[in-house]
């Protein structure tokens, strides 16, 4: 068995004692934007739930209640936090990804991911690539729909990705992936792999690889900042922007973008990955 990844956590994750203090501020600013009761949203009307058949480990009875522990990741377009969900008899760590409102997200750089992705309404249409406060709020919402309906159909296919536990308007609630205690799993780039591990994590990314583009898609922004690494098990996150391969005119320039980041970083810590052997092997998988 390779031994764990070492782990080293960036400035942007609190430790958990820290983020419990600031749960019920957190909790109550969450309530009063979503408009909802303080239990859990498994239930609620307007949540769609993830995908057939749901993980045993997740509560998902009326009487679960949900408890926002903080923020562990912020980014461009979203932040992320840690959510603890229970029912009495079940308890998980949750991550709940809460993308930004028109006044604070940023646009620049969607436009080439969203080409084949169109609603079937011309207002719609029209309001986004005008970019006026409609279109941006439709924005804020397809980019979390984008990813849920990813995540469900990569999960659903084996693929390592977070088991997708919800979506309610613009927030994203997925699988934590991380420790018992609710301790975030850390990101690829965090880690200092010796070759043994490093050769394994190689293994699974190309696998995972393949698996997005017979689902039809590729990650569109991998780096070794949006994957996961617990216990030796690789995850891919961050996938509002996957891009379809036969959809958008750009999907194989997206892939051959894809392959170069990420073997870039494996061929500095002394792995034998080339971008194009990998993109020739993803395409032949699609043939």
């Amino acid at each position: 068995m390779p031994s764990r990844p070492r782990r080293r956590f960036d400035d942007d994750v609190e430790p958990i004692h820290r983020r419990r203090s600031r749960s019920t501020r957190l909790t109550a600013e969450r309530d009063d934007a979503l408009d909802i009761p303080s239990n859990s949203t498994y239930r609620h009307p307007d949540t769609v739930r993830g995908p057939a058949p749901v993980p045993r480990w997740l509560p998902t009875s009326g009487e679960a209640v949900d408890e926002d522990l903080g923020v562990v990741k912020t980014g461009k377009e979203a932040d992320v936090s840690l959510v603890h969900r229970a029912d009495g008899e079940r308890s998980a760590f949750l991550a709940a990804k809460r993308y930004r409102n028109a006044q604070h997200r940023m646009f620049h750089r969607d436009a080439g991911y969203l080409e084949g992705r169109r609603t079937r309404f011309t207002r719609e249409n029209r309001a986004m690539a005008n970019r006026t406060e409609f279109g941006r709020q439709l924005l804020a919402g397809q980019w979390a729909v984008a990813e849920f309906a990813i995540l469900s159909r990569l999960w659903s296919a084996g693929a390592a990705v977070p088991y997708p536990v919800q979506l309610l308007g613009t927030e994203v609630m997925m699988e934590l992936i991380g420790d018992a205690d609710g301790t975030p799993a850390p990101r690829l780039a965090q880690l200092r792999p010796d070759g043994r591990e490093a050769r394994s994590l190689y293994r699974q990314l190309r696998a995972v690889l393949v698996q997005l583009a017979e689902t039809g898609y590729t990650h569109g922004d991998l780096s070794a900042y949006n994957v996961l690494v617990h216990e030796g098990r690789l995850v891919l996150i961050d996938l509002p922007q996957a891009v379809d391969l036969v959809g958008n005119p750009q999907g194989f320039a997206y892939l051959r973008r894809d392959c170069t980041n990420i073997c870039t970083w494996f061929s500095a810590r002394g792995i034998d990955a080339d971008a194009d052997e990998l993109a020739n092997e993803i395409r032949r998988a699609l043939v």
